[in-house]
């Protein structure tokens, strides 16, 4: 058996988008399954994500007096999910703070900016592919009804 880990080999910038985004969606899910991330840890990351991504999109839409999409300014919308049902009483967020793996989240985030700058993916094009992932995790906290929940590692479906 071969010691060597295996070779993946990253989109060049000049690549099709498509190509780019299967890169980040790949690494995504290796990684979230391979570390049974937590959904609350998740959402965190992406929310700076996300976040970071629509902030300049909308600078650089203004600085060219266009604007951006809904799809891409504002998360998805959850459909069938009754919010009133969701975890609302629970503890304050510094203790929920206080139970995350930094470190963790840290290698997501690697994953995420060097996934995304390697490839010299659009900004369209990454906020896109996070906002998908955005929609997943916004779906699954809102099904929490107890606090472990939030603990609880974010169920990526089969065909992602």
């Amino acid at each position: 058996m071969s010691s060597e880990s295996p070779h993946i080999d990253i989109p060049l910038p000049e690549a099709d988008p498509t190509e780019k985004m299967v890169f980040l969606q790949e690494q995504m899910v290796n990684f979230l399954k391979q570390y049974s991330m937590p959904i609350l840890e998740v959402s965190l990351v992406l929310s700076k994500y996300t976040r970071q991504l629509t902030d300049a999109l909308a600078t650089h839409a203004n600085e060219m007096g266009e604007s951006i999409p809904p799809i891409l300014a504002e998360p998805w919308p959850l459909l069938g999910h009754d919010e009133s049902e969701s975890l609302l009483n629970g503890p304050d967020l510094d203790s929920l703070l206080d139970n995350v793996d930094y470190e963790r989240m840290d290698i997501l985030d690697t994953i995420l900016r060097t996934a995304m700058h390697a490839t010299e993916m659009s900004i369209s094009d990454a906020l896109m592919q996070l906002r998908q992932w955005e929609h997943l995790i916004r779906s699954q906290l809102a099904d929490a009804k107890r606090t472990g929940q939030l603990f609880s590692p974010l169920m990526i479906p089969d065909d992602w």
